[in-house]
């Protein structure tokens, strides 16, 4: 199986997936990357969005709202919060924006002398925004 590599995703609740798979496209913090086997060792953030993984089955996607990502002979997805995205109903994904809404009001009130924590709470809202109309759900527009 020289095109298949290990992955594994698991958040704090549970473990979502462990298979062979051909890829697996991740939403990093510096932008979205494909992984595939032999891909060179790297450890990178994770932002709100869409995880993509493709098996010999076909292709599943999780909704992960960030972590980290190792990749090495395999990828393991460590995900602060993970979700298949068969299970994100528009409940589900204002849930999701609600959070990310209040912890940037929550930053905003606490970091005054630090606009860089501000902007970055400001764009992990957007991130987990931009979501919903990636996997067909009504995007919300929060307020900043």
């Amino acid at each position: 199986m020289a095109d298949m590599m290990q992955f594994d995703l698991v958040s704090p609740e549970r473990k979502l997936l462990s298979a062979q798979v051909k890829s697996v496209q991740i939403p990093a913090t510096l932008g979205d990357m494909t992984a595939m086997p032999n891909h060179a060792p790297t450890i990178t953030t994770l932002r709100p969005g869409v995880l993509t993984v493709e098996t010999d089955a076909g292709t599943e996607k999780f909704i992960v709202t960030g972590g980290f990502a190792e990749i090495g002979e395999g990828v393991s997805v460590l995900a602060e919060k993970a979700l298949p995205s068969a299970d994100v109903d528009q409940a589900t994904y204002e849930a999701l924006v609600k959070e990310a809404q209040d912890f940037y009001h929550q930053t905003k009130e606490t970091a005054t002398n630090d606009p860089g924590l501000v902007d970055d709470a400001a764009k992990l809202l957007q991130d987990m925004v931009a979501v919903g109309t990636h996997i067909g759900l009504d995007p919300m527009q929060p307020s900043l």
